[in-house]
């Protein structure tokens, strides 16, 4: 079973590396010892690397790190290594240049996988020690809702910086700039047209602290506190929201990166746990929010500004525009849509008989929600294996032929070489040294940008996998073989169909939106972001 990334929402601040010795046996030709270090938990997968040290009195001209992975664990891109696979085994060797290591000095791989943690390790064939090699058990690991936009810098993975649509759009300085403070006001304005009440929530982690918690109307952080090992409920920290054509100031404390949700007609029910808060997924089967219309914006506020976006990710629900503005006066804006733009992106989702079910309609014949793909197919209500055929087609064009990753828009001299092996397509840097190696993703992953295409937060592996997993989306992998590539005229064009994305796209006034995690690639997020903000603004749109 995949774990749900939105289940629990915690800190990436808080997700310690922690680190768990694997000893070798003396009977090893030299006296080495393995390190396992989880650098990122974030809720549907984690990056680990492996340090392998040499105290020894003897050179190691060679390495090998086996383990098994326990039932529903996959390790997906790895590095710096190659991996064989046996059924549950995974066995690492070095590559061709890391496989000697000196007295004293050590070398270090990495994977990103999902599901449980490896165990049962070995290293030159001797147990690397006793016991699991896990860097924290599994019952006080927290795991990770991570904003879609950086929850503490913007991200050195940043996309290619060439927009392939317009910018948000930016209207002329405000007569009065409000001033810089230790909060900002965030206006949430009402044209829905609907007259249920409206409750909003301000919930997150304050990066100052690690603590997960709630924000006040008056922007008092408060951290949750009670929670058990079975999820109890979270005391009300809802806000009124705005009636029909008015608005609800509130105001945001800095150094805090999480969700601004708002529900309409009920409050939404959340629940705590030692770990965190348990965060609505109406795709999960009980989840007490399912017959609620409800939907939720991600921001961070930290030193480098607010960055603020509506969100696709799991689900098109209620649809609201996003703005900032800076200290200059000048506001950008971004995610509203077209004129009965909700139903339209319902109606072309509809049309698809393989994405029918995703459209989640109440009692009365409202539509909640359009669930994105993976999380339909996660319900039950889509096919697991929708992409797969496209997957494998894709996979394999590149056994023939190159794919060039430029991974950067303003570094064009930074690019990267694939080619398909079996299953496995290596990427080699300009120098011809394999840099990365990615195991065929199965249509999980490329939903959930996860698994096979994890991207840790590095400079090479991340921006590789953030591109495989944007062209997959696109169904440009296997038709553009210099990735990113194309405009969005090229998107979505292949099959198998994509209807969920390309109507949110369609349907957007600046063509923007959040509909897969890493739509980011190509500027194609609806983002606003601003060094210097003062206030910012979410607009719920008629429907």
């Amino acid at each position: 079973m995949r774990r749900k990334r939105s289940l629990i929402l915690a800190a990436v601040a808080t997700v310690a590396a922690l680190t768990t010795a694997w000893i070798a046996l003396p009977a090893s030709a030299a006296s080495a010892t393995a390190s396992l270090r989880t650098v990122s938990d974030w809720g549907s997968g984690w990056q680990d690397e492996v340090t392998i040290t040499n105290g020894g009195t003897s050179a190691l001209t060679s390495w090998k790190v086996e383990f098994d992975l326990p039932a529903g664990g996959s390790v997906g891109s790895f590095w710096e290594t190659d991996m064989t696979v046996s059924g549950s085994h995974r066995t690492f060797t070095n590559r061709a240049w890391n496989g000697a290591i000196p007295v004293g000095a050590s070398v270090t791989f990495g994977f990103v996988g999902t599901g449980p943690q490896p165990v049962n390790c070995k290293l030159n064939g001797a147990p690397c020690g006793s016991g699991p090699a896990t860097t924290t058990p599994p019952a006080t690991r927290p795991t990770t809702t991570v904003p879609t936009v950086a929850p503490t810098t913007v991200p050195p993975t940043k996309a290619p910086t060439t927009p392939a649509t317009t910018a948000p759009a930016a209207t002329t300085p405000a007569a009065t700039v409000p001033p810089a403070g230790p909060t900002l006001p965030v206006t949430v304005t009402n044209r829905t047209g609907r007259t249920d009440p409206v409750f909003l929530y301000v919930l997150g982690v304050n990066l100052e602290t690690g603590k997960l918690g709630s924000v006040n109307a008056s922007g008092g952080f408060t951290p949750w506190t009670g929670g058990g090992p079975v999820p109890v409920p979270a005391p009300d920290v809802s806000i009124p929201g705005p009636a029909n054509g008015q608005s609800t100031t509130i105001k945001v404390l800095k150094n805090i990166s999480g969700r601004i949700y708002f529900s309409f007609g009920k409050k939404l029910d959340f629940r705590i746990t030692a770990d965190g808060l348990v965060q609505p997924a109406p795709w999960a089967g009980g989840d007490p929010n399912r017959d609620i219309l409800f939907d939720w914006s991600e921001f961070t506020l930290n030193g480098s500004g607010l960055f603020l976006n509506s969100s696709q990710v799991d689900m098109f629900a209620v649809p609201h525009g996003v703005s900032v503005t800076g200290g200059n006066g000048v506001t950008a804006k971004t995610g509203e849509l077209v004129a009965n733009g909700r139903q339209k992106v319902i109606d072309a989702v509809r049309a698809n008989p393989d994405f029918a079910k995703s459209v989640v309609t109440g009692a009365d014949g409202t539509v909640l929600r359009v669930l994105a793909p993976g999380k339909a197919a996660d319900a039950g209500l889509m096919s697991a294996t929708y992409l797969d055929s496209y997957i494998t087609s894709a996979w394999n064009a590149y056994t023939s032929k190159n794919l060039t990753v430029v991974p950067f828009g303003d570094r064009p001299e930074v690019r990267y070489t694939g080619r398909t092996a079996g299953n496995v397509m290596n990427f080699t840097d300009t120098s011809g040294r394999t840099v990365a190696s990615f195991t065929k993703p199965s249509t999980a992953n490329v939903w959930g940008c996860d698994g096979a295409l994890g991207a840790p937060n590095d400079q090479v592996v991340g921006p590789i996998a953030r591109t495989l997993c944007a062209a997959l989306w696109r169904t440009t992998l296997g038709r553009i073989d210099t990735q990113p590539g194309g405009t969005a005229a090229d998107f979505y064009t292949g099959g198998p169909a994509n209807p969920y994305a390309k109507a949110v796209h369609a349907n957007m006034a600046d063509g923007k939106a959040y509909a897969f995690a890493f739509d980011d690639v190509q500027n194609q997020e609806s983002l606003v972001h601003d060094g210097d903000p003062r206030a910012a603004g979410i607009t719920l749109t008629a429907f």
